[in-house]
């Protein structure tokens, strides 16, 4: 065996003697096993010495005075000082607990932060925080964390994950997070399917039995799946200018809303805001997932873009955005959407005769997009922002929310930042939210989780917990992208949809 040494040092220490190789190895585990037991003695000796700071502590992610749900993923979080050498964290539940961690970062035990998020539900978990830096300990002020009262018992989350540029294609996949670990796994992701680009990724009302998504580009198609099984469809017909996308189920299963438009893309010279995204055209069609069969409405194909379809919790009623026809890209700036509304009967599968606009775009001088109706029937997320039919490339698109029993509306002042959200969507029991937000850098979207409570209050916002956070963060080049929840795993077949979608049949829909 040939041992090659890059250590000048220990080239002119053997020089004078002759060592086996077996001596060798043994000498090496043994520097080996000196320097390993430096690194965890200079991360894991207690706080001596310490100095007391009057500021609490500067930490990545932000998780003081956040709310958060029993069993969430541990809220592990590094020192935002990169130069800090160990961490020291004590974690005591008001209602009974503790925990510590000693390390680089404070990363906890996934079933011993269970039991203390259980023990402390409706109570608060207090943090102490100690740092190491240059030899010296520092202590801040402690800060707590508050667990709710509201359970959030669904499996987890769905999401494309795609680079941040502006290429067509790209390692795009779709992807879910059990956000009670930190398991992420791929649903379906472009190696399955090369050379496609994948989005709008939908289940019914957070269940992943019925789930809807769409291939774009050649060999296209539209994906029904229904209790495991997959159908695919070509949503495109003489009537309708293109294949569906922008996705809502009705809660019946019987029916799906979907967009037909096209999205282009527009580049500033010389300016902060690096893009424009926009629709040169949109209506708003229903399948009826039974029969293959589209329902058109005049009042939802007009010479006006209809986008964004999202019906009501429980199914009477299907809200969209519209905004008149613009020369885009040239005039840009007068993309202005309103908020509607369009009744619609299951049982004939009708639309109604008439639209409601609940909030004018135009007349505000605003665009009202992404309307996300609440599964208890209370509340309407949306996001405004100064123009636009593509709000997650607007910096100042933030979230709003509607009383939909007295139609009146606020800034969720408590979620929103300098840059954008959009993008949001309900858990299950619609006591939390997820929203994409690119508050941190301008560039990349990430998840952020949010408590509302029946009053219509929201907790502070917290990132999507990851395993030392500041590591995987800075080395993930992904962009999230339509988030929503789901109840339980989604089960998802990829090998039959690479087969489906590489071969030529599909299933036409017509018209009724």
């Amino acid at each position: 065996m040939k041992i090659i040494h890059n250590s000048s040092h220990y080239n002119n220490r053997t020089k004078h003697r002759r060592l086996s190789p077996l001596v060798l190895v043994q000498e090496l585990a043994c520097v080996f096993a000196i320097v390993l037991c430096g690194l965890l003695t200079s991360c894991s000796s207690k706080p001596t010495n310490v100095t007391k700071a009057d500021q609490l502590p500067d930490i990545y992610p932000d998780y003081i005075g956040v709310t958060i749900p029993a069993s969430i993923a541990p809220l592990d979080f590094n020192a935002a000082d990169a130069d800090v050498d160990c961490v020291d964290v004590v974690a005591r539940g008001s209602k009974g607990g503790e925990l510590h961690v000693n390390g680089e970062w404070a990363e906890w035990d996934i079933d011993e932060w269970h039991e203390l998020t259980e023990q402390n539900i409706g109570a608060e978990i207090t943090f102490t925080v100690c740092t190491k830096k240059n030899g010296q300990w520092t202590q801040y002020k402690d800060f707590t964390v508050s667990v709710s009262n509201y359970r959030l018992d669904d499996y987890g989350l769905t999401y494309r994950r795609i680079a941040p540029g502006y290429e067509v294609g790209g390692d795009i996949g779709i992807y879910q997070r059990d956000i009670h670990t930190f398991t992420e796994e791929p649903i379906l992701t472009e190696t399955a399917v090369p050379g496609r680009c994948m989005n709008c990724h939908t289940p019914n009302q957070t269940d992943p039995k019925q789930f809807t998504m769409q291939i774009r580009g050649e060999g296209g198609g539209t994906l029904i799946q229904k209790d495991g099984r997959q159908t695919w469809l070509d949503t495109k017909t003489d009537a309708t200018k293109a294949a569906g996308s922008y996705a809502s189920w009705h809660p019946s299963g019987d029916y799906c809303a979907y967009a037909t438009n096209a999205v282009h893309q527009s580049f500033f010279v010389g300016r902060g805001q690096r893009i424009e995204v926009y629709h040169s055209f949109s209506d708003v069609v229903m399948l009826d997932t039974r029969s293959n069969e589209l329902i058109l409405s005049p009042l939802l194909q007009t010479d006006d873009l209809e986008i964004f379809p999202a019906f009501s919790a429980d199914g009477t009623t299907l809200y969209y955005s519209t905004s008149k026809p613009c020369n885009v890209p040239a005039e840009y700036l007068k993309v202005k959407c309103s908020l509607c509304s369009i009744p619609f009967d299951a049982k004939t599968g009708t639309f109604g005769e008439s639209v409601d606009t609940l909030l004018n775009g135009p007349a505000d001088d605003m665009s009202y997009t992404l309307a996300r109706p609440s599964y208890d029937g209370r509340w309407l997320m949306y996001c405004r922002s100064s123009r636009s039919n593509f709000p997650v490339c607007q910096p100042d698109a933030d979230l709003w929310l509607m009383n939909l029993k007295t139609r009146q509306t606020r800034p969720i002042a408590e979620a929103n930042s300098n840059d954008v959200e959009s993008y949001h969507n309900w858990s299950s029991d619609s006591h939390w939210f997820v929203f994409s937000s690119k508050r941190e850098d301008g560039m990349y979207t990430k998840l952020y989780l949010a408590c509302i409570d029946d009053n219509g209050r929201v907790s502070k916002p917290f990132l999507l917990p990851q395993r030392n956070p500041r590591q995987f963060y800075a080395q993930l080049m992904d962009a999230y992208n339509v988030p929503d929840f789901t109840k339980t795993r989604v089960v998802f077949d990829a090998q039959e949809a690479h087969r489906q979608v590489f071969s030529e049949g599909r299933v036409k829909v017509t018209v009724r």
